[in-house]
């Protein structure tokens, strides 16, 4: 980000420097900058002046990550560094606040000297106490990640769209299509007419989208629960009883088991509409439990399997991929459910041609890289490299089924992509931790966790001798291997990085098999 940045050093009697961090800072006067078209809190990555300042001279306010407490012979060096020529003046102050701008203003010199102070006058002081003397330096970490969820959720306020009630537009038919024509009837609001069930308006009764709602899920109207049990036995089963998804009905393909299909969606309508009965009902069946293994005997009979002889294998979308990998390395998180989208790791820059409003891409930290990914977070036009490369629609329109592609793009994500790389390495670890086994037996134990099977003895020595020439490599180069073993946001500790970056190798292998990114 461009603009005014800051940084603090303290220099000892013999010229050592140290630097200190930047919790926080904000500034009173400042042009806005945009995560992912949401307004960044403050401006520690860089004080952007607005095009037209107040009459009166900005201020901006940076608080240390910890209370400074300089000794006899040492000092405090402020470095400013940014895109102005105006002159600006700098002063220290021995308070702070979790809030910068709370001490500005004379706030707290008001509280300081006040006979009887608010409730809020008694917060600022206590809170600027803490926070200026930390005699507790767990507490004060603990307090600023809490002052800074709040900022990041807004003080507990959310974005709403707020309409108001309107009289409904009248619509009329159209003669010959002249919108400027108004001989034409009135038109009341009505389900089509091709469908069974049909509701109309009357006299009295306007009908609402509320009526439309519950129209939609009504005995009457069958199209619904078919609609949806179609697209989840797509789901499971590669194709679905139709196989045109996205247009179910007259114009589609007719079901190859209509009365399978009829039966799912009474079941589906009848039991409460409960999408996870009807998924339970569907992985126990036979039909999805059989093999993928085709029969010869109906090759002519059923060259595309629509009778549901044999499963169908068909390679896992673009999110399940992700989360295939993040599982088989254990890193998958799946205790947090909801919540805000995450950004895992992308190619820096990805953004620079979104200017409006400037976007800058910070990928998330800790448990939430390992997140789900039905929350990556979307950007539109902008779609995430590797969702992209695996066929992930754009979500320009509705997608009821995608396009399956065989590029070369997508074996370079599986070997490339930081967030597989890490997953490799995280893989290797998990595989390492067995103990004192041979090669072999970790070799089917990784093959085992990758694709579900034992390894056969092809396979066992083709990776065992990939595994020998992966360790003569980088035990000539051991920075690469270093390199290679800290990869990631954890760095692994305790383990020698030659093994650990050879058998990475190992697992980026495994990784990238078609096996494992194929669903059978």
């Amino acid at each position: 980000m461009k603009g005014i940045k800051l940084e603090a050093a303290v220099r000892s009697k013999s010229g050592n420097r140290s630097k200190v961090g930047i919790y926080f800072a904000d500034a009173d006067q400042k042009d806005p900058d945009f995560d992912s078209g949401v307004e960044v809190s403050g401006v520690v990555g860089g004080w952007r002046l607005p095009p037209f300042p107040a009459a009166n001279p900005p201020g901006s306010i940076w608080v240390l990550e910890v209370p400074l407490t300089l000794g006899p012979e040492e000092r405090l060096e402020l470095t400013v560094t940014g895109e102005t020529v105006l002159p600006f003046r700098v002063s220290v102050s021995p308070f702070s606040a979790l809030n910068p701008l709370e001490v500005a203003g004379g706030n707290l010199r008001e509280a300081l000297l006040a006979d009887k102070r608010s409730q809020k006058q008694e917060e600022l002081l206590r809170d600027a106490w803490y926070v200026s003397r930390a005699p507790d330096s767990k507490g004060l970490k603990d307090l600023q990640k809490l002052s800074a969820d709040a900022r990041k959720f807004g003080n507990g306020r959310t974005w709403t769209m707020i309409t108001q009630s309107i009289e409904p537009l009248q619509i009329r038919i159209l003669p010959r299509g002249n919108w400027q024509d108004e001989t034409g009837a009135i038109v009341l609001p009505a389900t089509p007419s091709f469908l069974p069930g049909r509701m109309e308006s009357t006299n009295t009764k306007r009908l609402t989208r509320l009526d439309l709602a519950n129209y939609i899920v009504s005995a009457e109207n069958p199209i619904t629960a078919r609609t949806v049990m179609n697209r989840l036995w797509a789901m499971f089963f590669g194709v679905g009883l139709s196989s045109t998804t996205d247009d179910l009905g007259s114009q589609g393909e007719v079901p190859t088991h209509p009365e399978l299909l009829d039966f799912l969606a009474t079941e589906f309508r009848d039991q409460g509409w409960d999408v996870k009965r009807m998924v339970k009902l569907l992985v126990m069946s036979d039909t999805y439990r059989r093999s993928s293994s085709q029969r010869a005997e109906l090759s002519e009979v059923d060259p595309a399997n629509r009778l549901c002889a044999a499963q169908n294998p068909r390679r896992l979308e673009a999110e399940f991929i992700r989360d295939n990998a993040l599982f088989i390395a254990g890193a998958l998180n799946v205790e947090e459910v909801g919540g805000p989208s995450v950004k895992p790791f992308q190619p820096a820059g990805y953004y620079d041609s979104l200017t409006v409003p400037d976007r800058r891409y910070v990928q998330s930290e800790g448990a939430e890289q390992w997140r789900r990914g039905v929350y990556v977070h979307w950007q539109r036009t902008f779609l995430h490299p590797m969702l992209a490369n695996f066929d992930a629609p754009a979500r320009d329109e509705c997608a009821a089924s995608r396009v399956v592609s065989n590029t070369p793009q997508q074996a370079l994500t599986l070997l490339n992509d930081p967030t597989f790389v890490d997953a490799a390495r995280r893989f290797a670890e998990r595989v390492l931790s067995m103990g004192a086994v041979s090669d072999e037996e970790r070799i089917k134990h990784a093959t085992l966790l990758a694709v579900s099977r034992e390894a056969n003895g092809k396979e066992i020595y083709s990776l065992g001798d990939f595994l020998m020439r992966q360790r003569a490599h980088f035990a000539t180069a051991p920075a690469d291997a270093r390199k290679l073993a800290q990869l990631g946001q954890s760095v692994p500790g305790g383990r020698d990085p030659v093994e650990l970056a050879a058998w990475t190798s190992l697992c980026r292998v495994l990784l990238n098999s078609q096996e494992t990114i194929t669903r059978y």
